[in-house]
Protein backbone atom coordinates (compact mmCIF):
# COMPACT_ATOMS: atom_id res chain seq x y z
CA UNK A 1 0.00 0.00 0.00
CA UNK A 2 3.21 2.33 0.63
CA UNK A 3 6.42 2.61 1.55
CA UNK A 4 5.71 2.70 5.28
CA UNK A 5 4.71 6.20 5.68
CA UNK A 6 1.40 7.13 7.51
CA UNK A 7 -0.27 8.54 3.90
CA UNK A 8 1.20 5.59 2.45
CA UNK A 9 -0.82 3.48 4.58
CA UNK A 10 -4.11 5.62 4.04
CA UNK A 11 -3.92 5.83 0.61
CA UNK A 12 -6.99 4.61 -1.05
CA UNK A 13 -9.23 4.47 2.10
CA UNK A 14 -10.81 7.91 1.82
CA UNK A 15 -13.97 9.12 2.33
CA UNK A 16 -16.71 6.98 0.04
CA UNK A 17 -18.82 10.26 -0.01
CA UNK A 18 -21.94 8.93 1.44
CA UNK A 19 -20.99 9.82 4.85
CA UNK A 20 -22.69 12.86 5.03
CA UNK A 21 -26.14 12.43 3.78
CA UNK A 22 -26.51 9.61 6.56
CA UNK A 23 -25.08 11.82 9.02
CA UNK A 24 -27.77 14.93 8.55
CA UNK A 25 -30.25 12.41 8.19
CA UNK A 26 -29.50 11.06 12.02
CA UNK A 27 -29.77 14.76 12.94
CA UNK A 28 -32.93 15.58 10.93
CA UNK A 29 -34.73 12.48 12.00
CA UNK A 30 -33.58 13.19 15.89
CA UNK A 31 -35.21 17.17 15.96
CA UNK A 32 -38.13 16.24 14.16
CA UNK A 33 -38.29 13.07 16.82
CA UNK A 34 -37.75 15.81 19.65
CA UNK A 35 -40.10 17.93 18.09
CA UNK A 36 -43.14 15.42 18.09
CA UNK A 37 -42.26 13.70 21.07
CA UNK A 38 -42.44 17.35 22.89
CA UNK A 39 -46.01 17.48 21.04
CA UNK A 40 -47.22 13.92 21.61
CA UNK A 41 -46.67 14.01 25.62
CA UNK A 42 -48.17 17.52 25.62
CA UNK A 43 -51.82 16.18 23.44
CA UNK A 44 -51.27 13.14 26.25
CA UNK A 45 -51.27 15.18 29.22
CA UNK A 46 -54.28 17.92 28.22
CA UNK A 47 -56.70 15.04 27.29
CA UNK A 48 -59.63 15.16 30.17
CA UNK A 49 -58.78 10.63 30.72
CA UNK A 50 -56.18 8.49 28.96
CA UNK A 51 -59.16 5.91 28.80
CA UNK A 52 -59.29 4.50 25.13
CA UNK A 53 -62.32 5.74 23.95
CA UNK A 54 -61.10 9.38 24.81
CA UNK A 55 -57.77 8.31 23.21
CA UNK A 56 -59.35 7.15 20.14
CA UNK A 57 -61.51 9.94 19.93
CA UNK A 58 -58.26 12.17 19.88
CA UNK A 59 -56.62 10.23 17.60
CA UNK A 60 -59.64 10.11 15.23
CA UNK A 61 -58.94 13.51 14.09
CA UNK A 62 -57.17 14.79 11.56
CA UNK A 63 -54.26 16.37 13.17
CA UNK A 64 -53.60 14.40 15.45
CA UNK A 65 -53.91 11.19 13.43
CA UNK A 66 -51.19 13.56 10.37
CA UNK A 67 -48.95 14.20 13.71
CA UNK A 68 -48.66 10.52 14.86
CA UNK A 69 -47.94 8.76 11.25
CA UNK A 70 -44.95 11.28 10.77
CA UNK A 71 -44.17 10.77 14.69
CA UNK A 72 -44.29 6.59 13.94
CA UNK A 73 -42.40 7.80 10.60
CA UNK A 74 -39.57 8.97 12.16
CA UNK A 75 -38.49 7.48 14.89
CA UNK A 76 -38.34 4.15 12.16
CA UNK A 77 -36.67 5.52 10.64
CA UNK A 78 -33.92 7.76 13.07
CA UNK A 79 -33.91 3.09 14.46
CA UNK A 80 -32.90 2.06 10.66
CA UNK A 81 -30.15 5.11 10.64
CA UNK A 82 -28.53 4.12 14.24
CA UNK A 83 -28.33 0.57 14.04
CA UNK A 84 -27.05 0.61 10.28
CA UNK A 85 -24.52 2.43 11.68
CA UNK A 86 -23.66 0.02 14.49
CA UNK A 87 -23.89 -3.21 11.83
CA UNK A 88 -21.58 -1.05 10.09
CA UNK A 89 -19.23 -0.60 12.67
CA UNK A 90 -18.76 -4.00 13.94
CA UNK A 91 -20.15 -6.47 11.45
CA UNK A 92 -16.95 -7.21 9.27
CA UNK A 93 -17.92 -10.09 7.17
CA UNK A 94 -19.69 -8.31 4.34
CA UNK A 95 -22.00 -11.32 3.53
CA UNK A 96 -23.76 -11.01 7.32
CA UNK A 97 -23.31 -7.66 7.23
CA UNK A 98 -25.73 -7.43 4.06
CA UNK A 99 -28.36 -10.02 6.02
CA UNK A 100 -28.39 -8.12 8.77
CA UNK A 101 -28.83 -4.48 6.95
CA UNK A 102 -31.45 -6.62 5.09
CA UNK A 103 -33.46 -8.11 8.18
CA UNK A 104 -33.02 -3.93 9.31
CA UNK A 105 -34.67 -2.64 6.59
CA UNK A 106 -37.23 -4.99 6.66
CA UNK A 107 -37.82 -4.65 10.08
CA UNK A 108 -38.22 -0.83 9.66
CA UNK A 109 -40.57 -0.65 6.93
CA UNK A 110 -42.96 -3.58 8.42
CA UNK A 111 -42.77 -1.42 11.86
CA UNK A 112 -43.63 1.50 10.18
CA UNK A 113 -46.43 -0.29 7.98
CA UNK A 114 -48.32 -1.78 11.02
CA UNK A 115 -48.05 1.71 13.03
CA UNK A 116 -49.44 3.63 9.81
CA UNK A 117 -52.27 1.14 9.58
CA UNK A 118 -53.01 1.20 13.47
CA UNK A 119 -53.75 5.02 13.40
CA UNK A 120 -55.04 5.04 9.96
CA UNK A 121 -57.60 2.50 11.20
CA UNK A 122 -58.84 4.58 14.44
CA UNK A 123 -58.57 8.04 12.06
CA UNK A 124 -60.67 6.34 9.47
CA UNK A 125 -63.14 4.49 11.91
CA UNK A 126 -63.75 7.13 13.96
CA UNK A 127 -64.25 9.31 11.05
CA UNK A 128 -67.50 6.74 9.89
CA UNK A 129 -69.31 6.68 13.23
Amino acid sequence: MGSGTRIGKVRGLGSAKTGTHHWVMARVTAVSNLILMLWFIASLVSLPALDHATVTAWLSAPLPATAMILLIVTVFYHLRLGLQVIVEDYVHDHGTKFGVILLLNFYAVAGAALGIFAVARIAFAGAAS
